[in-house]
Protein backbone atom coordinates (compact mmCIF):
# COMPACT_ATOMS: atom_id res chain seq x y z
CA UNK A 1 0.00 0.00 0.00
CA UNK A 2 2.92 2.45 0.67
CA UNK A 3 6.78 2.37 0.56
CA UNK A 4 8.99 1.55 3.34
CA UNK A 5 9.72 5.50 4.42
CA UNK A 6 5.94 6.30 4.06
CA UNK A 7 5.46 3.54 6.70
CA UNK A 8 8.12 4.92 9.14
CA UNK A 9 6.55 8.08 8.51
CA UNK A 10 3.15 6.82 9.37
CA UNK A 11 4.73 4.73 12.79
CA UNK A 12 5.81 7.97 14.19
CA UNK A 13 2.62 9.57 13.36
CA UNK A 14 0.48 6.99 15.24
CA UNK A 15 3.03 7.35 18.27
CA UNK A 16 2.53 10.69 17.93
CA UNK A 17 -1.13 10.92 18.27
CA UNK A 18 -1.78 8.35 20.26
CA UNK A 19 -3.69 5.89 17.46
CA UNK A 20 -5.17 2.85 18.47
CA UNK A 21 -5.59 1.73 14.63
CA UNK A 22 -4.67 2.37 11.75
CA UNK A 23 -7.46 2.10 8.88
CA UNK A 24 -7.07 2.28 4.86
CA UNK A 25 -9.68 3.07 2.46
CA UNK A 26 -8.65 0.31 -0.14
CA UNK A 27 -7.93 -3.59 0.57
CA UNK A 28 -5.34 -5.09 2.79
CA UNK A 29 -3.68 -8.12 2.15
CA UNK A 30 -2.54 -10.09 5.21
CA UNK A 31 1.26 -9.77 4.86
CA UNK A 32 0.82 -6.13 4.32
CA UNK A 33 -1.66 -5.55 7.32
CA UNK A 34 0.87 -7.89 9.44
CA UNK A 35 3.97 -5.27 8.15
CA UNK A 36 1.93 -2.64 9.25
CA UNK A 37 0.99 -3.29 12.55
CA UNK A 38 4.38 -4.93 13.36
CA UNK A 39 5.76 -1.83 12.06
CA UNK A 40 3.22 0.79 14.10
CA UNK A 41 2.20 -1.36 16.85
CA UNK A 42 -1.27 -1.22 16.64
CA UNK A 43 -3.70 -2.79 14.53
CA UNK A 44 -3.87 -2.17 10.70
CA UNK A 45 -7.31 -2.99 9.21
CA UNK A 46 -8.92 -2.00 5.72
CA UNK A 47 -11.93 -0.42 4.55
CA UNK A 48 -14.20 -3.67 4.61
CA UNK A 49 -12.97 -4.51 7.91
CA UNK A 50 -14.27 -1.14 8.94
CA UNK A 51 -17.24 -1.33 7.50
CA UNK A 52 -17.65 -4.75 9.23
CA UNK A 53 -16.55 -2.93 12.38
CA UNK A 54 -19.46 -0.59 12.29
CA UNK A 55 -22.20 -3.28 10.96
CA UNK A 56 -21.38 -5.60 14.10
CA UNK A 57 -21.92 -2.51 16.42
CA UNK A 58 -25.29 -0.87 14.71
CA UNK A 59 -26.73 -4.85 14.13
CA UNK A 60 -29.53 -5.24 16.88
CA UNK A 61 -31.28 -8.04 15.38
CA UNK A 62 -30.43 -11.98 15.21
CA UNK A 63 -30.80 -11.36 11.11
CA UNK A 64 -28.53 -7.98 11.02
CA UNK A 65 -26.09 -10.18 13.39
CA UNK A 66 -26.31 -13.27 11.29
CA UNK A 67 -25.34 -11.15 8.06
CA UNK A 68 -22.48 -9.73 9.41
CA UNK A 69 -21.02 -12.99 10.55
CA UNK A 70 -21.26 -14.18 7.71
CA UNK A 71 -19.60 -11.68 5.54
CA UNK A 72 -16.78 -11.40 8.22
CA UNK A 73 -16.28 -15.30 7.46
CA UNK A 74 -16.60 -15.19 3.79
CA UNK A 75 -13.45 -12.12 4.25
CA UNK A 76 -11.48 -14.45 6.47
CA UNK A 77 -12.07 -17.56 4.71
CA UNK A 78 -9.16 -16.95 1.58
CA UNK A 79 -6.70 -15.16 3.81
CA UNK A 80 -6.83 -17.49 6.59
CA UNK A 81 -3.97 -20.24 5.18
CA UNK A 82 -1.49 -16.78 5.49
CA UNK A 83 -2.92 -15.28 8.31
CA UNK A 84 -2.34 -18.50 10.37
CA UNK A 85 0.65 -18.56 9.16
CA UNK A 86 1.90 -15.05 10.10
CA UNK A 87 0.21 -15.50 13.32
CA UNK A 88 2.03 -18.49 14.37
CA UNK A 89 5.89 -16.89 13.40
CA UNK A 90 4.79 -13.87 15.58
CA UNK A 91 2.56 -12.10 18.05
CA UNK A 92 0.74 -9.40 15.67
CA UNK A 93 -2.13 -6.57 17.16
CA UNK A 94 -5.19 -8.07 15.46
CA UNK A 95 -4.62 -11.52 14.93
CA UNK A 96 -6.84 -12.62 18.02
CA UNK A 97 -4.34 -16.19 18.96
CA UNK A 98 -5.19 -18.02 15.36
CA UNK A 99 -1.87 -19.89 15.89
CA UNK A 100 -4.03 -22.61 18.32
CA UNK A 101 -5.14 -23.98 15.11
CA UNK A 102 -3.95 -26.57 12.40
CA UNK A 103 -4.40 -24.84 9.16
CA UNK A 104 -6.87 -27.49 7.46
CA UNK A 105 -8.50 -28.01 10.58
CA UNK A 106 -9.29 -24.20 11.07
CA UNK A 107 -10.17 -23.58 7.58
CA UNK A 108 -13.07 -26.85 7.57
CA UNK A 109 -13.94 -25.07 10.78
CA UNK A 110 -14.80 -21.90 8.96
CA UNK A 111 -16.71 -23.84 6.29
CA UNK A 112 -18.82 -25.00 8.49
CA UNK A 113 -19.50 -21.84 10.65
CA UNK A 114 -20.27 -20.45 7.41
CA UNK A 115 -23.01 -23.12 5.97
CA UNK A 116 -24.44 -22.91 9.93
CA UNK A 117 -25.19 -19.28 9.48
CA UNK A 118 -26.53 -19.55 6.35
CA UNK A 119 -28.93 -22.00 6.78
CA UNK A 120 -30.33 -19.91 10.03
CA UNK A 121 -30.35 -16.87 7.17
CA UNK A 122 -32.06 -19.29 5.23
CA UNK A 123 -34.80 -19.96 7.44
CA UNK A 124 -35.30 -16.20 7.93
CA UNK A 125 -35.22 -15.23 4.18
CA UNK A 126 -38.05 -18.22 4.29
CA UNK A 127 -40.26 -16.42 6.02
CA UNK A 128 -39.76 -13.28 4.27
CA UNK A 129 -40.31 -14.66 1.27
CA UNK A 130 -43.65 -16.16 2.19
CA UNK A 131 -44.54 -12.75 4.03
CA UNK A 132 -43.81 -11.16 0.71
CA UNK A 133 -45.60 -13.60 -1.34
CA UNK A 134 -48.68 -13.05 1.39
CA UNK A 135 -48.65 -9.16 0.35
CA UNK A 136 -48.64 -10.02 -3.60
CA UNK A 137 -51.59 -12.78 -3.27
CA UNK A 138 -53.83 -10.26 -1.79
CA UNK A 139 -52.97 -7.59 -4.03
CA UNK A 140 -50.74 -5.55 -1.24
CA UNK A 141 -49.04 -2.64 -2.84
CA UNK A 142 -45.55 -1.97 -1.87
CA UNK A 143 -42.76 0.77 -1.76
CA UNK A 144 -39.20 0.35 -0.69
CA UNK A 145 -36.83 3.59 0.40
CA UNK A 146 -33.24 3.19 -0.38
CA UNK A 147 -30.45 5.46 -1.16
CA UNK A 148 -26.79 5.98 0.44
CA UNK A 149 -26.47 5.58 4.09
CA UNK A 150 -27.12 9.11 6.75
CA UNK A 151 -29.59 10.32 3.95
CA UNK A 152 -32.42 10.50 6.21
CA UNK A 153 -34.04 7.38 4.95
CA UNK A 154 -35.38 6.44 8.78
CA UNK A 155 -36.20 9.98 9.26
CA UNK A 156 -38.63 9.86 6.21
CA UNK A 157 -39.53 6.33 7.29
CA UNK A 158 -40.83 7.74 10.73
CA UNK A 159 -42.37 11.18 8.87
CA UNK A 160 -44.53 8.84 6.75
CA UNK A 161 -45.61 6.38 9.46
CA UNK A 162 -45.26 8.70 12.18
CA UNK A 163 -42.82 6.14 13.74
CA UNK A 164 -40.17 6.78 16.22
CA UNK A 165 -37.24 4.02 14.89
CA UNK A 166 -34.27 5.48 16.39
CA UNK A 167 -32.08 7.87 14.33
CA UNK A 168 -28.50 8.40 14.37
CA UNK A 169 -25.98 10.52 12.57
CA UNK A 170 -23.77 7.69 12.14
CA UNK A 171 -23.63 5.43 9.25
CA UNK A 172 -26.09 2.30 8.63
CA UNK A 173 -28.33 3.23 11.62
CA UNK A 174 -30.38 0.57 9.90
CA UNK A 175 -29.44 -2.69 9.12
CA UNK A 176 -32.78 -4.86 9.23
CA UNK A 177 -35.97 -3.70 7.18
CA UNK A 178 -39.15 -2.55 9.07
CA UNK A 179 -42.33 -2.51 7.47
CA UNK A 180 -45.39 -0.40 8.09
CA UNK A 181 -48.78 0.68 6.74
CA UNK A 182 -48.86 3.97 5.32
CA UNK A 183 -50.71 6.64 3.18
CA UNK A 184 -49.79 8.19 -0.04
CA UNK A 185 -52.20 10.97 -0.83
CA UNK A 186 -54.38 8.34 0.49
CA UNK A 187 -53.65 4.78 -1.54
CA UNK A 188 -52.60 2.26 0.88
CA UNK A 189 -49.28 0.55 0.45
CA UNK A 190 -46.46 -1.05 2.59
CA UNK A 191 -43.83 0.87 3.23
CA UNK A 192 -40.03 -0.36 3.85
CA UNK A 193 -37.18 1.30 5.28
CA UNK A 194 -33.80 -0.48 4.03
CA UNK A 195 -30.46 -1.24 4.64
CA UNK A 196 -28.38 1.90 3.27
CA UNK A 197 -25.62 2.05 0.24
CA UNK A 198 -22.14 2.92 0.36
CA UNK A 199 -19.86 3.32 -2.55
CA UNK A 200 -18.06 0.25 -3.84
CA UNK A 201 -20.05 -1.83 -1.33
CA UNK A 202 -17.65 -4.79 -1.06
CA UNK A 203 -19.11 -8.16 -2.92
CA UNK A 204 -19.13 -9.77 0.53
CA UNK A 205 -21.44 -7.41 2.14
CA UNK A 206 -23.93 -7.56 -0.81
CA UNK A 207 -24.11 -11.62 -1.04
CA UNK A 208 -24.73 -11.46 2.95
CA UNK A 209 -27.45 -8.64 2.82
CA UNK A 210 -29.18 -9.73 -0.47
CA UNK A 211 -32.70 -10.61 1.41
CA UNK A 212 -32.33 -7.77 3.14
CA UNK A 213 -32.05 -5.64 -0.24
CA UNK A 214 -34.41 -7.87 -2.35
CA UNK A 215 -37.50 -6.24 -0.46
CA UNK A 216 -36.30 -2.83 -2.67
CA UNK A 217 -36.21 -6.04 -5.71
CA UNK A 218 -40.00 -6.05 -5.61
CA UNK A 219 -40.98 -3.55 -4.69
CA UNK A 220 -44.00 -1.03 -6.49
CA UNK A 221 -41.85 1.49 -6.26
CA UNK A 222 -38.43 3.03 -5.06
CA UNK A 223 -38.39 6.13 -3.09
CA UNK A 224 -34.31 6.87 -3.29
CA UNK A 225 -33.77 9.24 -0.75
CA UNK A 226 -30.47 11.33 -1.49
CA UNK A 227 -28.95 14.02 0.74
CA UNK A 228 -29.27 17.11 -1.62
CA UNK A 229 -27.23 19.55 1.47
CA UNK A 230 -23.96 17.46 0.60
CA UNK A 231 -21.57 19.26 -1.43
CA UNK A 232 -22.27 18.55 -5.12
CA UNK A 233 -20.16 16.64 -6.21
CA UNK A 234 -20.83 14.34 -3.15
CA UNK A 235 -24.88 14.44 -3.96
CA UNK A 236 -23.64 13.31 -7.67
CA UNK A 237 -21.27 10.51 -6.75
CA UNK A 238 -23.63 9.21 -3.67
CA UNK A 239 -26.64 9.07 -6.59
CA UNK A 240 -24.68 7.35 -8.96
CA UNK A 241 -23.54 4.74 -6.85
CA UNK A 242 -26.68 4.27 -5.50
CA UNK A 243 -27.90 3.58 -8.64
CA UNK A 244 -24.90 1.55 -9.33
CA UNK A 245 -26.36 -0.63 -6.26
CA UNK A 246 -29.86 -0.87 -7.40
CA UNK A 247 -28.90 -2.50 -10.72
CA UNK A 248 -26.96 -4.68 -9.55
CA UNK A 249 -29.24 -6.26 -7.10
CA UNK A 250 -32.07 -6.59 -10.16
CA UNK A 251 -34.08 -3.42 -8.91
CA UNK A 252 -33.36 -1.24 -12.30
CA UNK A 253 -37.11 -1.96 -13.66
CA UNK A 254 -38.80 -0.72 -10.68
CA UNK A 255 -40.27 2.77 -10.80
CA UNK A 256 -37.63 5.30 -8.54
CA UNK A 257 -38.40 8.53 -7.69
CA UNK A 258 -35.66 10.84 -5.95
CA UNK A 259 -36.25 12.31 -2.63
CA UNK A 260 -33.95 15.06 -2.72
CA UNK A 261 -33.59 15.65 1.17
CA UNK A 262 -32.65 17.84 3.56
CA UNK A 263 -33.96 20.97 2.03
CA UNK A 264 -33.79 22.70 5.54
CA UNK A 265 -30.64 23.24 5.78
CA UNK A 266 -30.45 24.87 1.85
CA UNK A 267 -31.61 28.73 0.62
CA UNK A 268 -34.40 28.13 -2.04
CA UNK A 269 -31.63 29.65 -4.43
CA UNK A 270 -28.90 26.71 -3.90
CA UNK A 271 -31.90 24.27 -3.81
CA UNK A 272 -32.81 25.05 -7.53
CA UNK A 273 -29.26 25.61 -8.38
CA UNK A 274 -28.71 21.95 -7.19
CA UNK A 275 -32.26 20.35 -9.21
CA UNK A 276 -30.49 22.18 -12.21
CA UNK A 277 -27.09 20.59 -11.78
CA UNK A 278 -28.64 17.26 -11.61
CA UNK A 279 -31.53 17.72 -13.70
CA UNK A 280 -29.70 15.33 -16.06
CA UNK A 281 -29.43 12.23 -13.86
CA UNK A 282 -32.49 12.25 -12.28
CA UNK A 283 -36.06 11.77 -14.62
CA UNK A 284 -38.24 12.21 -11.08
CA UNK A 285 -37.62 13.96 -8.00
CA UNK A 286 -38.82 15.95 -5.36
CA UNK A 287 -37.08 18.15 -2.77
CA UNK A 288 -38.38 17.64 0.57
CA UNK A 289 -36.94 18.08 4.65
CA UNK A 290 -38.10 14.68 6.80
CA UNK A 291 -36.74 16.68 9.70
CA UNK A 292 -39.87 19.64 9.05
CA UNK A 293 -42.22 17.74 7.00
CA UNK A 294 -41.59 20.53 3.90
CA UNK A 295 -42.94 18.98 0.72
CA UNK A 296 -43.50 15.60 2.08
CA UNK A 297 -47.56 15.96 0.29
CA UNK A 298 -45.73 16.73 -2.91
CA UNK A 299 -43.52 13.47 -2.26
CA UNK A 300 -46.66 11.46 -1.48
CA UNK A 301 -48.53 12.71 -4.78
CA UNK A 302 -45.86 11.90 -6.88
CA UNK A 303 -45.74 8.30 -5.51
CA UNK A 304 -49.19 7.75 -5.96
CA UNK A 305 -48.91 8.87 -9.48
CA UNK A 306 -46.02 6.09 -9.82
CA UNK A 307 -48.10 3.41 -8.09
CA UNK A 308 -50.55 4.02 -11.38
CA UNK A 309 -54.25 3.70 -11.71
CA UNK A 310 -56.60 3.08 -8.95
CA UNK A 311 -60.23 1.66 -9.43
CA UNK A 312 -63.45 3.34 -8.14
CA UNK A 313 -65.80 0.42 -7.84
CA UNK A 314 -69.51 -0.06 -6.55
CA UNK A 315 -70.98 -3.81 -5.05
CA UNK A 316 -74.74 -3.89 -4.26
CA UNK A 317 -75.21 -6.46 -1.23
CA UNK A 318 -78.34 -7.95 -0.08
CA UNK A 319 -79.01 -8.42 3.59
CA UNK A 320 -77.80 -11.87 4.04
CA UNK A 321 -75.85 -13.36 7.29
CA UNK A 322 -72.46 -13.05 5.30
CA UNK A 323 -72.56 -8.99 4.80
CA UNK A 324 -71.31 -8.14 7.98
CA UNK A 325 -68.02 -9.85 8.27
CA UNK A 326 -67.34 -9.21 4.36
CA UNK A 327 -68.09 -5.15 4.67
CA UNK A 328 -65.76 -5.48 7.50
CA UNK A 329 -62.93 -7.64 5.72
CA UNK A 330 -63.03 -4.90 2.97
CA UNK A 331 -62.18 -1.90 5.65
CA UNK A 332 -59.00 -3.70 6.31
CA UNK A 333 -57.88 -4.28 2.13
CA UNK A 334 -59.48 -1.59 0.11
CA UNK A 335 -58.09 2.41 0.40
CA UNK A 336 -61.28 3.36 0.88
CA UNK A 337 -65.01 2.20 1.20
CA UNK A 338 -68.35 3.82 1.92
CA UNK A 339 -71.58 2.32 2.55
CA UNK A 340 -75.26 3.61 0.99
CA UNK A 341 -77.92 1.84 2.39
CA UNK A 342 -80.70 1.11 0.43
CA UNK A 343 -84.40 1.51 0.72
CA UNK A 344 -85.21 -2.20 -0.10
CA UNK A 345 -82.60 -3.40 2.76
CA UNK A 346 -79.83 -4.10 0.58
CA UNK A 347 -76.55 -1.71 0.10
CA UNK A 348 -73.96 0.28 -1.87
CA UNK A 349 -70.57 -0.69 -0.85
CA UNK A 350 -68.32 1.92 -2.52
CA UNK A 351 -64.86 0.76 -3.02
CA UNK A 352 -61.72 2.61 -3.83
CA UNK A 353 -58.14 0.32 -4.17
CA UNK A 354 -56.02 -0.96 -6.53
CA UNK A 355 -57.00 -2.92 -9.52
CA UNK A 356 -55.43 -6.35 -8.55
CA UNK A 357 -57.12 -5.87 -5.08
CA UNK A 358 -60.67 -4.85 -6.54
CA UNK A 359 -60.95 -8.61 -8.88
CA UNK A 360 -60.33 -10.38 -5.67
CA UNK A 361 -63.34 -7.85 -3.70
CA UNK A 362 -65.29 -8.70 -6.94
CA UNK A 363 -64.88 -12.79 -6.26
CA UNK A 364 -65.82 -12.72 -2.91
CA UNK A 365 -69.12 -9.51 -3.35
CA UNK A 366 -70.26 -12.23 -6.10
CA UNK A 367 -69.44 -15.45 -3.91
CA UNK A 368 -71.82 -13.66 -1.36
CA UNK A 369 -74.66 -13.27 -4.00
CA UNK A 370 -73.91 -9.71 -4.73
CA UNK A 371 -73.40 -7.78 -7.88
CA UNK A 372 -70.64 -5.64 -9.40
CA UNK A 373 -72.51 -2.00 -10.58
CA UNK A 374 -69.91 0.05 -11.42
CA UNK A 375 -66.05 0.14 -12.51
CA UNK A 376 -64.08 3.49 -13.06
CA UNK A 377 -60.34 3.85 -13.33
CA UNK A 378 -58.69 6.84 -11.91
CA UNK A 379 -55.11 8.10 -11.28
CA UNK A 380 -53.58 10.19 -8.85
CA UNK A 381 -54.42 11.20 -5.70
CA UNK A 382 -57.20 9.08 -4.04
CA UNK A 383 -60.11 11.83 -3.76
Amino acid sequence: MIGRGKAEELAKLVKEKKAEKVIFNGDLGPVQAYNLAKLTGVEAIDRFQLILEIFALRATTKEAQLQVRLASLRYQLPKSRESIRLAHSSEQPGFMGLGRYEVDIFIEDMKRKIAHVRNELREIRRDRTQRRLRRREIGQITVSLAGYTSAGKTSLFNRLTQETKAVDLGLFTTLSPSTRMVRFCGRKAMLTDTVGFIDKLPIQLVEAFRSTLEETTYADAIILVLDLSDPVPEVKRKLQASMSIIREIGAAAVPIIVALNKIDLLSSEQIVERQKILSDLLVMSVPVSAKTGLNIDELEKEVSEILGEYVEVIFRLHNTSERASLIHGLYEEADSVNTVQREEGSVDLVVKTSPRIAEKIRERVENAGGVLTSYKPSTGCLS
